[in-house]
């Protein structure tokens, strides 16, 4: 468990641009196997994470893959 000042019951992180854009990831730099996703949370401040929804339904960390956003 941790503590970030700038997260509470009623405050937030700065949220990106990335935020609620469609992304390709992948796993392990394998492009063969990309899955599509959501980008649900991308802080513009501490903590600095950014979190993708996966359409299979998973969720994952941007720490723990690569992704690039979907051009429209």
């Amino acid at each position: 468990m941790g503590s970030v000042p700038n997260i509470s019951a009623t405050s937030w992180p700065t949220q990106g641009s990335y935020l609620g854009k469609r992304v390709r990831v992948c796993f392990h730099y394998d492009t063969t196997q990309e899955v599509l996703g959501t980008i649900v949370r991308d802080d513009n401040e501490d903590p600095w994470r950014t979190i993708i929804s996966l359409d299979t339904g998973r969720v994952v960390l941007a720490t723990e893959c690569m992704y690039s956003p979907i051009e429209p």
